[in-house]
């Protein structure tokens, strides 16, 4: 069963660029995982602090993977200074 998340970031002020960095890095290496069925990162253009990551992966050992993944780590070690607020929603894709 595949999973979908919808991953939402606001970042701090001053810590917009940071976070543009630190997201666009993930972007390539995660699509070349196996299991990666879609993986975009988004900024809002109306309100350049939000982000927002869609990902979908083929099963939960997929997603595993991808969190256990050198990329993930750099980001998952470096994004909360530049972080004001980010959640999560697990999506249910229609059709």
């Amino acid at each position: 069963m595949t999973i979908t998340k919808r991953v939402t970031f606001i970042a701090k002020e001053e810590g917009v660029d940071m976070m543009k960095k630190l997201l666009a890095a993930m972007v390539k290496p995660s699509k070349a995982e196996d299991g990666c069925l879609f993986y975009e990162i988004v900024q809002y253009k109306e309100n350049p602090r939000k982000f927002m990551a869609i990902e979908t992966w083929r099963d939960e050992a997929a997603l595993e993977g991808h969190k256990a993944s050198a990329h993930y780590g750099v980001y998952k070690s470096s994004f909360e200074p530049y972080c004001e607020k980010k959640y999560t929603n697990e999506l249910e894709v229609l059709g």
